[in-house]
């Protein structure tokens, strides 16, 4: 069974055995409908980022700067869709301007992380440390500490709308997450992302131009953050800066729950989806049996510790039986080592 696949079992299981213990316990709030719908409102936000942050694992890279892309973003769309009433315009098109802006920003975020990371050379966990104070300190200098509300009844459909009895933001979040699939499974682009992940050295040797992978990579993961941004501004009808800090550890934590290498080289949209589901069931259920947000944060804590050994293990069997492998193939004939036992 090969690794991806095994993985994405394995998630899979976690999740039926965490809905079932759950649901042993608290029958009638976690197995209703309205918990599920509520489920399918919460995790697009954070989810999304965690999508972001796996594109750029992919590389070996890593984005610390999602929550504070999606703070300024939304600080600057919110800042001209609350002035919907004074611009002279209709409102379908300050809501159209408003979502532009909103990725426009996030973009031009992207772009900087890119440049910083594929010409200047700075390691994408310092680049993003860095751009993430950044953003965050732009986006308090615009609203001055403040928040920003008040935007057109229509754009709030985003975030609080449904299509067909689904949810918006889930429906967005499954399209994005098709297409991220596609990139990453049936582009040159997706090749080349996991190419360079595997190592930087042979994807330049292959042809591949590594600066503009990686500049590419971190415009999708602002471009995303920008999507998150617009869903939750339009979910609470207002945005501060700051807001989502916690999604951070939660983006980076699901896709390694989800089977991205943090070395880079692997990552899957399935896996990733499945790991965003254990863990809001997971949320839910701490939710409805009343643990606090601290003991959330511990429980996230741990398990991201968790999950880095586990795959740390994992990685280093995976090495030994390829040596072994290795070993039984180029041994002479008839040795212990072609049979199959250890190397003398």
């Amino acid at each position: 069974m090969n690794t991806k696949l095994s993985n994405n079992l394995t998630l899979l299981f976690i999740f039926i055995g965490i809905t079932a213990l759950i649901s042993v316990f608290l029958p009638d709030e976690f197995l209703s409908l309205r918990n599920f719908a509520s489920m399918g409102r919460q995790f697009p936000e954070y989810g999304l980022l965690a999508l972001a942050n796996m594109l750029a694992m992919t590389t070996g890279g890593i984005d610390l700067s999602v929550v504070s892309i999606a703070s300024l973003s939304g600080v600057v769309s919110a800042s001209f869709l609350s002035q919907y009433q004074t611009v002279g315009m209709p409102v379908g098109t300050v809501i159209v301007l408003g979502i532009l802006i909103a990725l426009a920003v996030s973009v031009v975020c992207g772009l900087l992380n890119g440049v910083i990371i594929a010409y200047v050379r700075v390691p994408a966990i310092i680049a993003t440390l860095g751009t993430q104070g950044l953003f965050l300190g732009v986006s308090i200098i615009i609203t001055k500490g403040h928040g920003i509300g008040g935007f057109p009844d229509a754009f709030l459909f985003i975030g609080n709308g449904s299509v067909l009895g689904m949810p918006t933001q889930f429906i967005i979040f499954v399209v994005i997450a098709l297409l991220a699939g596609l990139l990453l499974t049936r582009t040159p682009q997706g090749f080349s992302m996991l190419m360079y992940g595997s190592s930087p050295q042979v994807a330049r040797f292959s042809g591949i131009a590594n600066e503009m992978v990686l500049i590419k990579t971190y415009l999708l993961t602002g471009l995303l953050s920008g999507v998150a941004s617009l869903i939750i501004i339009s979910g609470v009808n207002s945005i501060r800066p700051g807001y989502g800090a916690e999604y951070l550890l939660l983006s980076v934590l699901i896709a390694i729950l989800g089977g991205t290498d943090p070395v880079g080289g692997f990552g899957t949209v399935l896996g990733l989806t499945l790991a965003i589901f254990v863990m809001q069931a997971l949320q839910s259920g701490l939710n409805i049996l009343g643990f606090s947000p601290f003991f959330k944060k511990f429980m996230w804590g741990l398990l991201l510790l968790l999950v880095m050994v586990f795959h740390y293990y994992r990685r280093m069997l995976a090495q030994r039986r390829a040596i072994r492998k290795s070993a039984a193939q180029n041994a002479p004939p008839g040795s212990k080592e072609a049979a199959g036992g250890q190397p003398a």
